[in-house]
């Protein structure tokens, strides 16, 4: 077991080259672009100071480089993690205070060691019960709520709420306190955000831009709105006409903070934070695993584990909030062409640099655009196609899906998350309680054997063939005795009964006793049991078991050897059709 393996820095860094330097630096320099007002937008949306964005996304990068296995994944302030945390800290603590602040280091700091202690224990596995139906569900709903949430920025007006219905009614209430100039800036902003990201980019590659250039100065546009609209208001003196501005920012790099360990507080934020980090460990893993693919590279999602649990850990001490790998900020890594993680801890430089140098110059810049850019960014993660496709494919995931937006709308994203994790394992679990079981019949001229209702197939009335499609444990165990009981009791000349396990790779206690049931039953109608194909490691159980001596019948190795065995049927000649 080599320190690599804990450590990947160790690993990729042996190879670091000037070349991959070079990549790595221009990958950063484009990111950092992107992420200072991206920063200070999702801070806002967390209810904190400008500030803890940045801070947020200096010390987590450079911990998830040294322990990160993704080459291009950017971690930081993401939009659905910020509004979660308002959500939960905005429980305990009054937004602008002391104790709101410490309550969100608090958070980061539950939800690093929920993350760094799944990751030791190999608990990576444990985001697979989050379907994705429920997930796309779940961040449409929060995209939603966000961009409501926003509006209150973009109009000039107080509002607030948990809910969308809570959002809505509270800036009605306040709609004929709209600050005019405010909302021409933030309509303006948003305009030309979503421009800019739709348009920008074929106006500058029609104007002889190469496509690297055209691509930083696509994604430098909210730069652009943020330095006219900062300029303008500080020029045309805006502050002094109701226009809410950042204020004075800290002129610093991310200070020494310590979360808060009272049992009360860590009680209340408990869940949230076991919450934030199932979700922002799905996000995160979802990114990295389609960008790896790309470049035929390998994810250790265990490992994944640690490293965003070391970068949590990371933002709980230096000021910053819950964070995890971003979408959009991972594909720009990408698409310039990062190769290392070590493009991530540049990307860190450059924030501390405009933590120091620039913070003042953002004085003036309005609420307004940050709110632009927090909404051009969610909007962007709607997607009610999904409920299109499901209700296509699957109601029962359309369901799961549909309700999943609505509780997240109407009862807040705490109760939306939770209600995903519980509808992924309910789902799991229905669809698992009523497994495929075809009754299957000999293809004539070949070995093979196949549902009766699908082929035309040879079958015998004294034979009862099953296949069973799905693992066995205790919540399908009673279906399957259920169903051969019916099917015996319907068929007065079956004599034996076999089952045939090509598909079933596990078999709990509950499911043997279901078996052991079934032999008694069967036996006693002078019924014969038998298994077919039965795997080396469910075989392995079994023969712990009494089931095999107790069985009114056989192990068969092939399905069709049972049936030829139990029909008297003559072996195949060699050259046989299999």
């Amino acid at each position: 077991m080599t320190l690599g393996k804990y450590i990947p820095v160790l690993d990729w860094g042996r190879s670091y080259s000037r070349e991959t330097f070079s990549n790595d630096m221009i990958a950063a320099v484009i990111v950092t672009i992107m992420l200072i007002p991206q920063s200070l937008a999702y801070a806002l949306l967390a209810g904190l100071p400008p500030e803890a964005g940045i801070y947020a996304s200096i010390a987590p990068i450079i911990l998830y480089a040294i322990f990160g296995t993704s080459r291009a994944l950017a971690v930081g302030p993401v939009a659905v993690v910020s509004l979660m945390t308002a959500a939960a800290v905005g429980q305990v603590a009054q937004s602008g205070t002391m104790g709101y602040a410490v309550a969100a280091l608090t958070l980061a700091f539950l939800s690093g060691v929920f993350l760094l202690a799944m990751g030791l224990f190999k608990l990576g596995f444990l985001a697979n019960f989050l379907s994705h139906p429920v997930i796309a569900g779940f961040i449409t709903a929060s995209g939603i709520l966000i961009a409501a949430s926003q509006l209150k920025h973009i109009l000039g007006v107080p509002a607030g709420g948990d809910t969308l219905i809570e959002v809505l009614e509270t800036l009605v209430e306040h709609l004929g306190d709209t600050n005019p100039i405010t909302l021409a800036i933030g309509v303006s902003a948003t305009g030309f955000l979503f421009w800019v990201r739709k348009g920008l980019k074929p106006r500058l590659r029609a104007a002889g831009l190469g496509p690297k250039m055209a691509d930083v100065l696509t994604k430098a546009g909210p730069v652009a709105a943020v330095v006219l609209t900062t300029v303008l208001t500080w020029g045309l003196g805006l502050a002094d006409h109701g226009v809410a501005v950042v204020g004075a920012v800290p002129q610093s790099l991310p200070p020494l903070t310590v979360p808060s360990l009272s049992p009360e507080l860590l009680k209340q934020l408990l869940i949230p934070a076991l919450l934030i980090s199932i979700i922002g460990f799905v996000e995160s893993i979802s990114v990295a695993q389609t960008l790896a693919a790309k470049k035929r590279q390998r994810i250790n999602p265990d490992q994944e584990l640690i490293g965003l649990g070391a970068a949590n850990i990371g933002a709980a001490f230096t000021g910053g909030y819950p964070v995890t790998g971003g979408f959009a900020r991972s594909v720009v890594n990408f698409d310039a062409g990062a190769e290392t993680p070590a493009a991530g801890a540049y990307t860190a430089v450059g924030l501390a640099i405009a933590a120091v140098a620039l913070t003042p110059l953002v004085f003036f810049l309005p609420k307004a655009t940050l709110a632009a850019t927090i909404i051009v960014a969610v909007l962007s993660l709607v997607d009610f196609s999904i409920l299109k496709k499901t209700w296509g494919y699957s109601r029962a995931d359309f369901f799961a899906v549909a309700a999943t937006i609505l509780l997240t709308l109407g009862f807040g994203v705490e109760t939306g998350v939770s209600a995903g994790v519980i509808l992924s394992i309910g789902l799991h679990l229905y669809k698992t309680s009523r497994p495929h079981v075809a009754e299957v019949g000999l293809v004539p001229g070949t070995q093979h054997f196949r549902n009766i209702n699908r082929h035309t197939v040879e079958t015998l009335p004294s034979i009862l063939s099953l296949r069973v499609d799905e693992s066995l444990y205790f919540v399908n165990a009673r279906f399957l005795e259920d169903l051969i009981q019916d099917r015996v009791t319907q068929g007065c000349t079956i004599k034996h009964v076999i089952l045939m396990c090509s598909a079933v790779n596990e078999i709990d206690y509950s499911a043997l006793e279901s078996l052991e049931s079934i032999n008694r039953r069967l036996k006693d109608l002078g019924v014969g049991l038998h298994l077919s194909e039965v795997k080396g490691p469910v075989m392995d159980r079994l023969r712990k078991s009494h089931l095999l001596e107790a069985l009114n019948g056989r192990v068969f190795q092939s399905h069709y050897d049972g049936w030829r065995s139990l029909t008297g049927a003559p072996r195949p000649l060699p050259d046989a059709v299999v």
